[in-house]
């Protein structure tokens, strides 16, 4: 009988510890071989957890380690530090078959084991993206079930994305990709071992060759935690409007569409933080009604990830503060 192919994560974080080892002991609950965290910034209490974990890997990425990697030294953005972490655990010591370059707010969530999916892919695969759903903040005036968190998706199909965003969101959906308020790409799987290999973002690299066409990975989903709530994201959004998922370079989903960066600043000059809540209400919140229009086009999805209960499993000994 063929073995299985072991699987991991690497994610270069700057969160609470407690944020840090939910991420990990998440990922260890569904069987990761290793969980590589390169911190962005020293978390002395994540690090320690981390390091007394026999499947855990963790770099701290000081000023002594950037020297190290590049003659320029860290870079200014997070996204070219994520980049060039993702590539160096890949090219280093990955110590698994598939190496999936994800976010500390981002948790795989396989609907069948992830080594049969993995298993299953054709031999000259090198990289096999996960599409997200993106968490929706719980509505106030509305309980949900007890340890169930709401989340959506969107159509892959451009097309029909565009017709559907535009129903379920009727104020802002017309300059929404999907509806969603970060990526609607997803993030890949790539093949360890081979040579000239490299991670971005959203992608995997042979040479400078973008693998374009990566297999699906149709029976994982990739839960992304983007806000929490309304004061979560409201504390958020100046960082992310300049530099993060609403920032100046992000495209518009299409042809007279306005790009998020432009959208958030335009209702924030027109309604001030009223406006702001609006729009964070109908795109953002868990509603009835906009579960009811999600439920009806196929994208709304509970989802228990119980992360108090995995991070105790396996960081026992944690007792980390609650940053939200």
């Amino acid at each position: 009988m063929t073995d299985l192919p072991t699987w991991g994560v690497v994610a270069t974080v700057k969160a609470p510890a407690r944020d840090i080892l939910n991420f990990a002991a998440h990922h260890l609950d569904l069987g990761a071989h290793r969980v590589h965290v390169y911190l962005d910034a020293p978390n002395p209490e994540a690090e320690a957890a981390l390091r007394a974990h026999p499947k855990c890997r963790v770099i701290l990425c000081d000023d002594t380690y950037w020297q190290r990697r590049r003659n320029k030294g860290r870079p200014e953005a997070h996204q070219p530090r994520q980049s060039l972490n993702a590539t160096h655990c890949l090219n280093r010591r990955p110590e698994v078959a598939w190496l999936a370059h994800v976010d500390v707010d981002e948790f795989l969530w396989p609907a069948t084991p992830l080594p049969d999916q993995l298993a299953a892919l054709p031999d000259g695969v090198l990289s096999a993206r996960v599409r997200p759903i993106e968490a929706l903040a719980p509505d106030p005036d509305d309980t949900s079930p007890e340890g169930v968190q709401w989340f959506k998706s969107c159509a892959r199909l451009k097309g029909a994305r565009a017709e559907e965003t535009a129903a379920i969101y009727p104020t802002f959906g017309a300059h929404l990709n999907g509806g969603f308020l970060s990526h609607v790409a997803g993030k890949v799987f790539v093949r360890t071992g081979l040579p000239e290999t490299s991670l971005r973002i959203h992608n995997a690299f042979r040479g400078k060759a973008m693998d374009d066409t990566p297999a699906e990975l149709t029976k994982t989903r990739l839960c992304h935690l983007h806000a929490h709530d309304w004061q979560d994201w409201r504390a958020r959004l100046r960082y992310r409007h300049a530099a993060g998922a609403y920032r100046p370079d992000i495209k518009p989903p299409g042809a007279g569409a306005l790009p998020i960066h432009n959208l958030l600043a335009h209702i924030e000059a027109e309604g001030g933080e009223a406006g702001l809540r609006a729009f964070f209400t109908e795109v953002c919140t868990a509603t009835p009604a906009l579960r009811a229009r999600l439920d009806a086009h196929g994208h709304l999805h509970a989802i228990s990830l119980e992360l108090d209960a995995k991070r105790a499993r396996h960081f026992a000994d944690a007792r980390p503060a609650t940053p939200h």
